[in-house]
């Protein structure tokens, strides 16, 4: 089955260990040197009215995913731990290190 990065970000996020619905793929990490897909990511949502921030993203790898089907996806980890995302200074905080 071929699928379209258009076709996963309608695709549901669910655990097979605990049964949490994680949420909808927002994004997908590449490798560019071996043209795969790495992990997908699930964007954290809005905190309360969009004012008071918004949660972490979750960060699945690739080889966690059991089964994509026409609706969802299952992975066969337990709810991941969010992971937050880098901000607006994080290049220049690589880049003044190197």
């Amino acid at each position: 089955m071929n699928c379209r990065f258009t076709d996963l970000r309608h695709k549901e996020v669910i655990s097979s260990c605990d049964g949490a619905r994680i949420g909808f793929v927002d994004d997908v990490i590449v490798d560019t040197k071996n043209a795969c897909i790495v992990s997908i990511v699930i964007f954290g949502r809005s905190g309360f009215l969009g004012i008071f921030g918004k949660c972490e993203d979750y960060i699945i790898p690739w080889g966690k995913i059991d089964l994509i089907g026409e609706d969802t996806i299952i992975i066969s980890c337990c709810t991941p731990s969010p992971t937050k995302r880098p901000g607006k200074g994080h290049f220049r905080e690589n880049f003044k290190k190197n």
